[in-house]
């Protein structure tokens, strides 16, 4: 082989090498600029996503209801049983006083109650139990899975109790959650919460 012909395959070989580097650079770089373009999300938008989700249930008039036909009005979810002895009664029915104080405002919004007792609530029993409250309620049931899907995306708590007898009660999350009309979580409002506190999360997230 003549050096001739060495030192050209050697060129061929280095332009080779260098169009081979510059296609990594140019890669790299608009890779960079792709994730420079990318907005971060800010800790409110984080934790705005850190409840809700996908679900799909049924309410007490039989009708599926998942988390898009919510979607377009705030709502307040909170999740209890119609045997419950005390908080669930004294939450909804805050919740229906609350409503009505707000006048006109209290129809911006739709209340969500959701039965973590599918073996007792039966959609026909909800029902019953929510129109005690004197204001429309949306009550939501379903199978297991179901329910354990809803509880995980709001991030809830809920387990069987056994009592005297052979019977249960359900201990459970007491927080109602409040959502835009985009689903996305705004804030809490604890069931030992003053009143006022409470009225004014609601007048925000109307």
């Amino acid at each position: 082989m003549s050096t001739n012909t060495t030192r050209s395959g050697l060129a061929r070989l280095r332009i080779v090498l260098w169009v081979g580097v510059a296609i990594a650079a140019i890669t790299s770089g608009a890779l960079y600029l792709l994730r420079e373009r990318e907005p971060a999300l800010s800790p409110a938008q984080s934790y705005a996503s850190a409840f809700g989700g996908r679900f799909e249930m049924v309410d007490q008039t039989g009708r599926t209801v998942t988390d898009q036909t919510l979607r377009g009005r705030p709502y307040a979810i909170f999740f209890g049983f119609t045997r419950c002895p005390d908080v669930c009664p004294t939450t909804l029915s805050r919740m229906a006083a609350l409503r009505k104080q707000m006048g006109a405002d209290g129809e911006k919004f739709d209340i969500v109650f959701v039965s973590v007792d599918p073996e007792h609530d039966k959609a026909k029993d909800i029902g019953g139990y929510l129109d005690l409250f004197g204001t429309p309620i949306i009550g939501l049931t379903g199978t297991d899975a179901q329910i354990a899907q809803i509880a995980k995306a709001y991030r809830v708590y809920y387990a069987k109790v056994p009592v005297a007898g052979g019977d249960y009660t359900i201990d459970h999350t007491a927080s109602v959650f409040l959502m835009d009309g985009e689903g996305r979580f705004v804030a809490t409002i604890d069931h030992k919460e003053d009143q006022k506190v409470a009225l004014e999360k609601l007048k925000r997230l109307i």
